[in-house]
């Protein structure tokens, strides 16, 4: 897949059950192989997540899938206002992916009333807080250690007010 081949119009999204928690475990498990500076956890203790988990996570989150040509090709969730397990493929940056799954999170943020949406981005993924800052999202200042423990990576918090 490259930016010639495709174009964000034939971004599909949708929004995954607890029946599809395998597609799941499939981007997760890339998406942390990939950039594990970028998420709380590691891809062994992701490995060793029982398939109920997986479920269960599905479950109690919209998670939504991003899908070009039939290939999933990126993620990110909702939960408790919170735009969670971000992630789009390396070979489908720069197709329009992330902008069409923080939309889709928002708008469902909308839906379920959610005054704002708040996220954690690590300090330094800069294309990552660029996608967000379009978005509307801003930092608030807040900064916790990341949870894999170098103390040299901080995440940062960003929050996204929504219109009543």
């Amino acid at each position: 897949m490259s930016a010639s081949t495709c174009h964000p119009s034939i971004v599909e999204l949708r929004r995954l059950t607890g029946e599809d928690w395998p597609v799941y475990r499939a981007l997760r498990l890339q998406a942390v192989a990939e950039a594990p500076h970028a998420f709380e956890t590691t891809l062994e203790e992701e490995e060793r997540v029982p398939g109920a988990e997986w479920r269960a996570r599905l479950e109690r989150r919209v998670q939504l899938v991003a899908v070009i040509a039939g290939r999933p090709v990126g993620t990110a969730g909702l939960e408790a206002a919170e735009l969670r397990s971000m992630w789009v493929h390396p070979e489908a940056r720069g197709l329009g992916v992330g902008d069409a799954l923080v939309r889709a999170v928002l708008d469902r943020a909308r839906a379920e009333g959610a005054a704002a949406v708040a996220l954690w981005v690590v300090d330094g993924l800069t294309a990552a807080e660029r996608l967000y800052a379009r978005h509307g999202f801003v930092r608030t200042g807040e900064v916790q250690e990341t949870v894999a423990g170098d103390p040299t990576r901080m995440d940062v918090r960003m929050v996204r007010r929504l219109a009543p």
